[in-house]
């Protein structure tokens, strides 16, 4: 309160309460003035937080594009791993400085190339001397006593045949079937059952286009190039055509597949984007999705694709209905109500818990924070690795692997709870502190079980053949088309991890497919029923 010397109060009560008034006002002026102070202090944080954002994620689209893929830690993050490993350490070191003995000579497997398979088929050239060569001066004949062997291992391109299917006609010439009214007159044997009938392909041929296109990544149209190199004029558009016709033909096949997931007790799930033309409702720039689902019995593993315009949680609830055991999955919200179904133990990823850290490494500037969250992992990582090698009974290693996993379990804990409050949740590492707290009641729950791992990489592994093949084709032409390449990555998939080659299990399937009709037959077909000895029939081309 500003006042003239003149409008000063006369008595000392007035002072009082004008020199009271005058304080208020000072200290009002000073918690405004401080307020305003920590606003700008917090919107300058902020703003330092917001542009740290931005540059990490700059930082990070540049390494996605332009980077090394691999998450392996170099040099300098290597040796924060002492930082957790002091015991191994000091072990290392002392084995370092200790004196050095001399041991005798052992035995060790010899260096170099690996042998060529004993299975291939061998061509024997012979590179020998003249004959006028093969006799000593003394007059004898040479001995051989001898042979120097070099391999070499060639490879035939693909060659095409044409298989003609041959039925003679029989006639009487000289009644002209009168005498045998019961029979016709003119006879021939039963037409061939056909995979596809009015079609030039053979259950060869599907095989060989289905594996070009879902096991290898070649779109069809490379392929259609490929055929017209050896001299066949294939369209694109008619292996499209196979391929989906053949599919609808083998839908019971997928249909028990899809019930061996629901019967082990494990399954690992996972899901990828997919584009996919003419989906109805929808442009042809929206992004669809690829799930992935890994079970069945122990020692009968199956893996089922399911395509979906969405990635609504109604998908694995489809799926997975009835289904009592674990699931394992990354920390998506969409995997929420299926693990909470009763029955049903979600399990967590630490492979996904790692990633973000190893982000983090990248990007941030407390990439040293980071490298410690990932030296903790990759401890858990090793632990498990290292009793898999080791030949314990199932309650053995559930005993070893908790005895040693809780403590260090334990102390990332605790490391979490600490640095959650000192880093800022929008920053690359904030966001994988928070992925580990929110998920660690289901990162835990790998401890239950020794058929679980602390990972979901081998659900990952069997989408990463779609991954790569979709870099090729880049697209679905139509949601049949999806459905389609959904079905056949699934059998492929399924053949391959049951130690199956796709192109000889293909050609066992669709070379008896036209002769079944009950959908119950199809059991025989499943990779743990064919018997290998049949597959063998094929190795040098199948004769349907």
């Amino acid at each position: 309160m500003d006042k003239k010397l003149g409008d000063l109060p006369n008595t000392v009560e007035e002072l009082h309460e004008l020199l009271a008034q005058s304080t208020q006002d000072h200290e009002a002026k000073l918690y405004k003035l401080s307020v305003e102070l920590a606003k700008e202090r917090a919107e300058r944080i902020e703003q330092q937080n917001l542009a740290l954002k931005y540059f990490e994620q700059l930082q990070l689209l540049r390494r996605r594009a332009f980077g090394r893929r691999s998450e392996k830690l170099g040099e300098e993050e290597r040796r924060q791993l002492t930082l957790f490993n002091e015991a191994e350490a000091v072990v290392l070191a002392r084995s370092q400085e200790a004196p050095r003995v001399e041991v005798r000579a052992h035995t060790r497997a010899k260096r170099g190339r690996k042998p060529l398979p004993p299975d291939l088929p061998r061509v024997v050239t012979v590179h020998d001397i003249p004959e006028d060569q093969k006799h000593c001066a003394c007059g004898n004949a040479l001995v051989q006593i001898g042979e120097e062997i070099c391999e070499k291992l060639e490879v035939i391109p693909a060659r095409i045949r044409v298989r003609r299917h041959v039925r003679p006609k029989y006639a009487c010439k000289k009644c002209e079937g009168s005498g045998d009214e019961e029979r016709a007159a003119v006879r021939i044997a039963p037409r061939v059952q056909q995979l596809l009938p009015k079609s030039i392909a053979s259950p060869a041929l599907v095989a060989y286009v289905v594996v070009g296109k879902f096991c290898d990544g070649l779109p069809l149209y490379r392929q259609e190039k490929q055929f017209a190199r050896i001299g066949v004029d294939i369209s694109r558009q008619d292996m499209a055509n196979w391929i989906i016709g053949v599919f609808r033909r083998l839908r019971p096949l997928r249909e028990l597949l899809r019930r061996s997931i629901r019967g082990g007790p494990i399954v690992n799930i996972d899901e990828t984007t997919v584009q996919v033309m003419d989906e109805p409702g929808r442009p042809n720039t929206s992004k669809s999705f690829m799930w992935v689902f890994l079970g069945g019995e122990v020692g009968k593993p199956v893996v089922e694709f399911q395509y979906h315009p969405t990635r609504e949680a109604t998908v694995p609830l489809d799926v997975l209905k009835g289904y009592k055991g674990f699931i394992q999955t990354d920390g998506y919200d969409g995997y929420k109500e299926v693990g909470s179904q009763p029955g049903v133990t979600h399990v967590g990823c630490w492979a996904h818990a790692r990633r973000k850290f190893y982000e983090a490494t990248q990007v941030s500037k407390s990439d040293g924070i980071a490298t410690d969250g990932m030296a903790q992992i990759d401890s858990l990582f090793r632990l498990e690795r290292s009793l898999r090698e080791q030949p314990l009974s199932d309650t053995a290693f559930m005993k070893a692997r908790r005895e040693k996993a809780q403590p260090i379990m334990q102390t990332l804990h605790a490391w979490l709870e600490e640095q959650e409050p000192r880093v800022p949740p929008s920053l690359t590492l904030g966001k994988a502190i928070a992925y580990a707290v929110k998920q660690w009641p289901k990162l835990v729950r790998y401890l239950e079980s020794p058929l679980l791992t602390p990972d979901n990489n081998a659900c990952e592994r069997s989408i990463r053949p779609f991954a790569v093949g979709r870099k090729a084709w880049l697209m679905a032409g139509s949601p049949a088309g999806a459905e389609a390449s959904a079905a056949w990555f699934s059998i492929v998939e399924t053949a391959k991890l049951n130690g199956i080659e796709p192109y000889l299990y293909l050609c066992y399937i669709l070379s008896r497919l036209p002769d079944i009709d009950d959908p119950e037959a199809y059991r025989q077909f499943l990779p743990w029923n064919v018997p290998r000895e049949s597959l063998l029939d094929f190795e040098s081309g199948p004769l349907a």
